[in-house]
């Protein structure tokens, strides 16, 4: 009556799964960005000496400043379209790292501690499953860094100061 499934089968779902999460999570975040206007402040926030606001206000003023904003945004996007699709996961899971690294440190740095603290936990869930995408694909990662690393060498030798 029951049919029994594979643990790779259920490890390809939960990479499938995970995938998901974070594409959708980062075309959201990418899109707010873009469309909705994430950053910034409100009039009163903005009618206030620049003393008087947290770094976090002062920072969501900086970021909502173009071309910082879109750039952002699109690489949110494009990070995670590529996640969606099989043949580009590996190349998202590799554009997600650095992304999510750098809003984690941003986070820390000037989010009030009771939000950072959510934020950590939650951007380290998001990293810990893109490690898990990542190995998940080890056996290409081994092409891929023997591509990369092995054997290469430029088309020509130049001298040593050169």
């Amino acid at each position: 009556m029951f049919y029994k499934v594979s643990k790779d089968k259920v490890w390809d779902y939960f990479i499938l799964i995970a995938r998901f999460l974070l594409a959708i999570t980062f075309i959201g975040y990418g899109y707010s960005k873009v469309i909705d206007g994430q950053f910034g402040l409100s009039e009163m926030e903005m009618n206030t000496a620049i003393k008087d606001l947290s770094l976090f206000k002062t920072s969501w003023y900086l970021f909502d400043h173009e071309p910082f904003k879109s750039i952002i945004g699109f690489s949110q996007i494009i990070c995670g379209l590529l996640l969606l699709f099989n043949k580009t996961a590996i190349i998202g899971a590799f554009v997600f790292l650095p992304i999510v690294a750098t809003i984690l440190i941003i986070d820390l740095t000037i989010m009030p501690e009771t939000l950072a603290y959510g934020f950590t936990w939650r951007l380290s869930a998001y990293i810990l499953l893109d490690i898990l995408i990542l190995l998940h694909y080890k056996e290409k990662m081994k092409v891929i860094w023997k591509a990369v690393w092995v054997n290469v060498n430029t088309k020509y030798k130049f001298p040593i100061l050169g």
